[in-house]
């Protein structure tokens, strides 16, 4: 596995300007959100991490309070005023609601895209078999196929940082088994501040319990991306970093 260089996040766009923070999901790392990053570089500070397990951190382990620990030290380091606008994909939204229900004064606004499901009952089921899947097909062959996924569905632009920042199975499974079994929706209610679920037309699975998470929110509002899958912001890009841009206007400058 080659490792992602560099110490710290993926940064872009000017210090002093109000900040986003984005956080990946299952088995990637930051790089996924370079079509995010370099459409909202020139209004806000766009700050990428890597998870526990994935990426730089690969080799410290993963916990659901570790995550939140790694966003929210890149708040305090990066973000102009210690506050930023935190967007999660699938895992990253739910690593985004346990760092907003811990310490809402960092959370400016909250961006959850894939993670309007809980991992808790029958529910859970989809997590673990994944987990499991993921923890015995790992190695070269694995490698091949997932950059031969990303270079047939993704422009170079996108797939080539991705594969860039490899692909990190068995991270992806130690965290999936950690969030099996976590409650979201309370910790998704214990945010004062506003929220934005963006999920894809196609992500049935989250889709269609989306307005379990609206509902428990103080302040959400809901969109739907036509034609975009689980993956929404590779699927649809332009019209995921325009709803994002238009969310963290809406709440201004401080």
């Amino acid at each position: 596995m080659t490792r992602a260089q560099g110490p710290g996040p993926a940064l872009h766009g000017p210090p002093d300007a109000p900040s986003i923070v984005f956080v990946h999901g299952t088995r990637l790392t930051g790089s996924m959100w370079i079509a995010q990053q370099t459409a909202l570089a020139g209004a806000y500070r766009t700050i990428a991490v890597d998870l526990p397990g994935h990426g730089r951190l690969a080799d410290t382990p993963f916990t659901l309070e570790g995550a939140a620990d790694v966003v929210a030290s890149a708040i305090r380091t990066h973000a102009r005023d210690g506050r930023a606008v935190v967007v999660g994909l699938s895992l990253g939204g739910y690593v985004a609601m346990a760092l907003a229900a811990r310490e809402p004064e960092r959370v400016r606004g909250l961006v959850l895209s894939g993670a309007s499901a809980e991992p808790v009952g029958l529910r859970s089921v989809p997590y673990s078999a994944l987990a499991g899947v993921m923890s015995m097909a790992d190695g070269p062959r694995l490698e091949a196929l997932n950059a031969w996924f990303f270079r047939t569905r993704y422009p170079a632009s996108i797939a080539e940082p991705i594969i860039a920042g490899g692909f990190w199975s068995a991270g992806g499974a130690a965290a999936l088994r950690a969030i099996v079994g976590e409650r979201f929706i309370p910790r998704l209610a214990a945010y004062p501040g506003p929220s934005l679920i963006l999920n894809g037309e196609l992500d049935l699975a989250f889709r269609l319990t989306a307005p379990a998470f609206v509902t428990a929110a103080r302040d959400a509002r809901r969109v739907r991306l036509a034609g975009a899958t689980h993956l929404a912001n590779l699927d649809r890009p332009a019209a995921f970093s325009a709803a994002i841009h238009r969310f963290a206007d809406s709440l201004g400058g401080s």
